[in-house]
């Protein structure tokens, strides 16, 4: 029996309102599952300030240290510091953990990109959970204004990703060097398939594909239009890659800090030929 429910140009109205027969809402719930895992163990992991290195293994959460507590069990020795030991004048309430002065900007660089914002528009807040499904509130669209205009960001905080893949990139280098020697452990590994997933996914920005090339009107105007348009095909495919990188590195910056504590907190042996 066909719904008598109104329709607007071939769509039921109201949420999750839907002539599909598929299961659309797979991948919205598999989306929301991992975004909060994600979202909970970052947020655990930056509060706890500790576990963070092990030998030449320095976690991408807190990369770079401006300050160190070398009295924490887990925490870098004090030369690693850009500033010296903890400061005095922090506040007794907040965790003196590095890692909240580092996540601010890849955690902003994240939450404004394009793909994690039709993600968590979908899987979050409805709006709407999948093609010709129904949102939870029929607005008219006014883009990206008012309250959602901080998305915009986006621009500005790839600048510091970026910056950020370069220092993480150093940090897969360091890795291989203990005390002066040179080695090769799990973690040194571990650290450049992060640095890697990571480049992959900033380089494929939507941003950065717009930067190099995708705002030039001819590519064939000049030698160095026609340059620019062989770097633009090179971050295109990794841009039509984009949601995969995502979620890669999403899964791995996780990983990498997951292994560092397990190593660190003596759970885990770190395999190395060290």
């Amino acid at each position: 029996m066909q719904s008598s429910s109104p329709v607007i140009g071939g769509h039921e109205i109201g949420f999750a309102k839907t002539y599909r027969t598929d299961r659309w809402w797979v991948g919205p719930v598999l989306t929301f599952l991992g975004l909060s895992a994600f979202v909970v163990y970052t947020t655990w992991a930056a509060l706890q300030g500790n576990h963070y290195f092990y030998g030449s293994y320095l976690s991408p959460f807190y990369s770079p240290l401006f300050f160190i507590d070398p009295n924490v069990a887990g925490a870098a020795p004090l030369s690693h510091a850009l500033f010296g030991a903890w400061p005095a004048w922090w506040p007794s309430w907040l965790p003196a953990s590095p890692a909240l002065f580092i996540l601010i900007f890849p955690g902003t660089f994240r939450f404004t990109c394009y793909y994690y914002r039709k993600a968590y528009y979908r899987s979050f807040v409805g709006s709407p959970p999948a093609c010709a499904v129904g949102p939870v509130a029929r607005k008219t669209y006014k883009g990206e204004t008012g309250l959602l205009v901080f998305q915009n960001l986006h621009r500005y905080a790839m600048y510091f990703a970026l910056i950020f893949v370069v220092i993480l990139s150093c940090d897969a280098v360091l890795a291989f060097f203990r005390e002066g020697k040179f080695g090769v452990g799990v973690g040194s590994i571990v650290l450049v398939l992060n640095a890697t997933l990571l480049g992959c996914y900033t380089l494929g920005c939507h941003s950065w594909r717009h930067i190099v090339g995708g705002r030039l009107d001819c590519f064939s105007c000049s030698a160095v239009t026609r340059k620019r348009y062989g770097i633009w095909k090179r971050v295109t495919a990794l841009n039509e890659r984009h949601m995969l990188f995502a979620w890669i590195s999403l899964f791995w910056v996780g990983f990498s800090d997951f292994y560092i504590r397990m190593v660190s907190m003596g759970i885990w042996k770190d395999f190395s030929t060290w």
